[in-house]
């Protein structure tokens, strides 16, 4: 893998020297076929080979204050964060907004104690709109910088339209592997600034 000037020297450095770099991801739809999910799978795929994606069980019950001991699941959520390197956000946009799944998990994740609290983080989104999930990216901002989160703001990644981006094997289609490059390149960078 190549790069062309220093923002990406972490990476590099990270590449060269084998860590591994654990990334959380939160996909926010529960759908098998979910579009979000072959999103997450493609960056997974493009990735270099010492980046590791775990995938965050976000189908929990509601948070509930009343509730005095963190159900199991919840509790199994809370520590794939507290041991990733990092957290990638992946969310469709419902109604102008964050799937409430997804919100539902970021609050259990933040109380009681602030999981998320100086991870480096990283938010796309897929979804059959031409718009992109731009509104719901927007919001999920707001969410993580008060978090205490690094997000990384450059690039963004909207993938609009993407029932037409993969192919039946659930990959994304050639011409859009450079963009999801792109992203992921420079995330491992943003990670890598942090380590």
């Amino acid at each position: 893998m190549m790069y062309e000037n220093d923002e990406n020297t972490c990476a590099i450095l990270c590449i060269v020297m084998e860590e591994k770099m654990k990334i959380a991801v939160f996909v926010g739809s529960l759908r098998e076929d979910s579009l979000n999910k072959k999103l997450a799978r493609s960056l997974e795929e493009l990735s270099p080979d010492n980046v590791e994606f775990e995938y965050v069980n976000i189908n929990v019950p509601l948070l509930n204050q009343d509730i005095k001991e963190l159900p199991e699941e919840v509790r199994e959520m809370r520590s794939v964060v507290e041991d990733a390197d990092a957290v990638l956000f992946v969310t469709p946009e419902y109604n102008r907004g964050v799937p409430g799944v997804l919100k539902n998990a970021i609050d259990w994740c933040s109380h009681p104690g602030n999981t998320f609290r100086e991870k480096p983080a990283g938010i796309v989104g897929a979804t059959i709109s031409p718009y992109g999930t731009a509104v719901a990216q927007s919001t999920l901002r707001h969410t993580v910088g008060y978090l205490g989160m690094h997000l990384m703001g450059q690039p963004e990644l909207y993938f609009n339209l993407a029932d037409s981006k993969f192919e039946e094997n659930s990959k994304v289609k050639p011409e859009y592997k450079e963009k999801l490059q792109n992203y992921i390149d420079k995330f491992v960078s943003h990670v890598g600034k942090f380590s």
